[in-house]
């Protein structure tokens, strides 16, 4: 077991969503030492700037959860970019570790590396059965070649690298953008404002059918740590809670929670997404003991109560 309380710790993405409630959670624990990269300061993408990084940061440990992502609609139009900056901010940041000798790194992957058709619940051993759904495909496989590059290192170099990949995040702090939040985000936002406009319809994007599981950002945080204490091998973990909910029960959920009384359109001409996404949560368990903790419902409510607070 790894005592992060002694080492110095990079976070990557530290300032972000999922970084926020991770850099609280090491400094609860007593890590005194965290280095976040703000991304004015260092554009990941390019070599230079992770050099200069590491200059400054002298890491044993990096958590890299630093990602350019967004839901259907900005997936669908940056397929390029998507896979583009994930795919050189992972590599390179992993292969200037491994010269550096760093002690550990900690790769966060993303659900979207999975097969379109993956049976579920979905299980790591099923993760190369075929091509992950079209519209996240390209951040999904440049995610993927980290774990690639994981197993390559540890083989080739014996660099302790790990793999993580949780599945849809939600909680306090999210990113509300319609341009580019994921579906709770989006559909609170898109509740509120009909409820502030007087407006008695809101159009949601697909058939309502989809089904996702959604994992409370606390526990995510949570789980990374103990996963970056406990877990020193090569083969991917999931990280979730273990639950599907159908994208129409999660809609209907958040309109009673947000107060909004209206109809529900369904916008059948906009595509679903990945027609079921559920995670067996089993490996994460067994390596490091780590099961999530939040329940759903409340993780969602304070999530609701979170965003009213802020746009008051």
């Amino acid at each position: 077991m790894i005592d992060l309380r002694k080492k110095r710790i990079c976070v990557t993405g530290g300032a972000g969503f999922l970084g926020s409630h991770l850099v609280e959670k090491l400094g609860e624990k007593g890590c005194g030492d965290i280095f976040v990269p703000k991304v004015e300061e260092y554009d990941l993408v390019r070599i230079e700037d992770i050099k200069r990084m590491y200059d400054d940061a002298k890491p044993d440990i990096v958590i890299h959860l630093a990602a350019v992502v967004g839901g259907i609609g900005a997936n669908r139009e940056n397929p390029g970019k998507y896979f583009y900056d994930n795919l050189m901010m992972g590599v390179q940041l992993i292969e200037e570790g491994r010269q550096r000798g760093i002690e550990k790194f900690t790769a966060l992957g993303t659900i979207c590396c999975y097969p379109k058709f993956t049976p579920v619940p979905f299980r790591e051993e099923d993760l190369w059965d075929g091509y992950p759904e079209e519209t996240n495909a390209p951040y999904g496989l440049a995610k993927k070649m980290l774990l690639v590059q994981s197993r390559a290192y540890r083989q080739q170099y014996g660099f302790n690298s790990i793999f993580l990949m949780p599945v849809n995040l939600y909680g306090p702090g999210d990113n509300f953008d319609p341009k580019s939040s994921h579906v709770i985000p989006a559909l609170i936002k898109k509740c509120f404002d009909a409820v502030d406009e007087g407006k008695d319809e809101i159009v949601v994007w697909g058939t309502g059918k989809a089904t996702r599981e959604f994992f409370y950002v606390e526990d995510a945080a949570r789980g990374i740590i103990m996963a970056t204490e406990d877990y020193d091998k090569s083969e991917a973990v999931n990280l979730g809670a273990g639950f599907e909910i159908s994208i129409k029960e999660l809609v209907e959920i958040i309109a009673e929670l947000t107060g909004f009384k209206g109809k529900i359109t369904w916008d059948t001409s906009q595509p679903d997404g990945q027609p079921k996404r559920c995670l067996d949560t089993t490996r994460a368990e067994k390596e490091f003991g780590f099961k999530a903790e939040m329940p759903f419902e409340e993780g969602l409510k304070r999530t609701v109560e979170w965003y009213r607070a802020i746009s008051v």
